[in-house]
C-alpha cells in the first residue's frame, strides 16, 4: 500500500492561505525550499485539487525559465513538470505537464491508487485533502508553520468527522522562525 502524505506551509492561527488566496506570507528560505524539493522528489504521485493545480500550473511549467531562478527553484520546475500528477476537478478542461484528470469520485480513486504499487504520495489543497483526511487516507501530515497571522481563509485542515490520533515523527527549524512539525497517523 502506497502512503499518503498532505503537507503544506502553514500560518500560526492555520490558514494555507489569507483572505484573497494571498500566500505573500509564506515566502520559503533557501533552505525550506530545498526541503520541499527533496520532499516532492521523494514523491512518486502528486495529487491536486483545482486551486492549488491552478496556482501551481500558472507558474512551475516555466520556472526554471524565469529570471533570477535559483538552482533550487529550476530543479523545482523540472521535477514538477516530470513527476506524475492527478487533478481532482469538475471544472477544468485540461491539463498538461504529465497530468491526469479526474472528475469523478475523488475518494474513490485515491483509495484505488494507495492500493497500488508504488512509492509515496503527496496530496495538496485543502478542499481534496480535506475529504482525504474525513477518510482516513492520509498517513502522514507535513505542517510546515510560519510565525505569521492572518486572521482568516483558507485553513489548513477543513473539519473532521472523528479524532485522528497522531505520532509526532520529526520537528525541525528553519530560518527565520518557521517550523515543520511532521506526524503519523496512529492505527
Amino acid at each position: 500500500m502506497r502512503k499518503l502524505i498532505f503537507g503544506m506551509n502553514v500560518t500560526l492561527d492555520g490558514y494555507i492561505a489569507a483572505p484573497g488566496a494571498d500566500i505573500g506570507w509564506s515566502e520559503p528560505s533557501d533552505e525550506l525550499f530545498r526541503w520541499w524539493l527533496d520532499q516532492e522528489r521523494a514523491s512518486d504521485l502528486t495529487l491536486y485539487g483545482r486551486k492549488l493545480w491552478e496556482t501551481m500550473s500558472s507558474h512551475w511549467p516555466t520556472g526554471d525559465e524565469q529570471p533570477g531562478a535559483t538552482p533550487a527553484e529550476v530543479e523545482f520546475a523540472r521535477n514538477w513538470r516530470d513527476t506524475p500528477k492527478v487533478v481532482f476537478a469538475s471544472t477544468v478542461d485540461r491539463v498538461g505537464w504529465n497530468t491526469r484528470l479526474v472528475t469523478g469520485d475523488a475518494i474513490a480513486e485515491i483509495t484505488r491508487l494507495k492500493a497500488g504499487d508504488g512509492g509515496p504520495m503527496r496530496i495538496g489543497g485543502a478542499t481534496l485533502a480535506g475529504a482525504a483526511v474525513r477518510a482516513g487516507l492520509i498517513d502522514e501530515y507535513a505542517i510546515v508553520t510560519h510565525p505569521v497571522l492572518v486572521g482568516g481563509g483558507t485553513p489548513f485542515f477543513t473539519a473532521v468527522d472523528s479524532r485522528v490520533p497522531l505520532n509526532l515523527v520529526e520537528t525541525r527549524e528553519f530560518p527565520g522562525g518557521v517550523v515543520l512539525t511532521r506526524y503519523e497517523t496512529r492505527r
